[in-house]
């Protein structure tokens, strides 16, 4: 799987050209439509590796591609409200409680308050983990249903995340995003970096796209031979 997410770019036939546009829209992301543009590019990816094409997508239909880049995005606020309102509920309580449980004398928070604090930053901690690996699923089921609903779609998201499939693809792409990351930041002094943090967006949405189709696949398949 990896060795396929590494050589996905690579393998298409203008591959210099869609690397060259998606390093230059990386640099123009902060003007907003190029973000938009990139993403939906990046469900493409997501699209093409659920379907085990052995070549990455071009940048064509740049219309279809922002489309795809604004239902991208507001899945996006979405996952990050259902990280959000817990995390602030947390923090308010957790202010409460060091509000209650402060030393009179000398102001500062006791033993209890500091236990709290610990255990919801913890708690806070843990929800983003789980949400952070649930979401790529959805991003995934997106893209091959072209479907926004499909993002939310519990069931469908669950049974295909829930998979050795998918679990490996997702560490894999947290790996090869970081080691690649790590690279390209280095290289961002040269300009060559934009190029290379690119190219390490196709590979990680590669990797997620892969994962969850190959674990959906097989959940169901699995479902439909006890059923038979």
């Amino acid at each position: 799987m990896l060795g396929d997410a590494l050589s996905y770019l690579k393998n298409s036939d203008d591959w210099i050209p869609t690397l060259v546009i998606g390093g230059v829209l990386s640099v123009l992301s902060a003007l907003i439509l190029p973000a938009f543009i990139l993403q939906g590019y990046y469900v493409r990816v997501l699209r093409g590796a659920a379907k085990e094409e052995r070549a990455a997508p071009s940048f064509t239909d740049w219309g279809g591609l922002a489309v795809d880049g604004i239902k991208l995005f507001l899945i996006n606020i979405v996952f990050a409200l259902v990280v959000l309102i817990p995390t602030l509920v947390v923090l308010f309580a957790v202010f409460g409680v060091s509000s209650v449980t402060t030393d009179p004398t000398t102001g500062a928070p006791n033993a209890a308050a500091g236990i709290v604090g610990l255990l919801a930053t913890l708690l806070v901690v843990a929800f983003g983990l789980i949400v952070g690996y649930f979401a790529p699923a959805a991003y995934a089921n997106f893209a091959i249903e072209d479907s926004l609903g499909a993002a939310f779609d519990l069931s469908t998201v669950l049974s295909g995340a829930a998979t050795s499939e998918y679990f490996k693809g997702w560490l894999l792409a947290i790996v090869a995003g970081v080691v690649l990351g790590l690279v390209g930041a280095a290289l961002s002094v040269v300009v060559v970096g934009i190029f290379v943090l690119f190219y390490a967006q196709v590979v990680t949405y590669y990797l997620f796209g892969r994962g969850f189709a190959a674990g959906l696949a097989k959940k169901r398949r699995d479902v439909a031979e006890s059923n038979f």
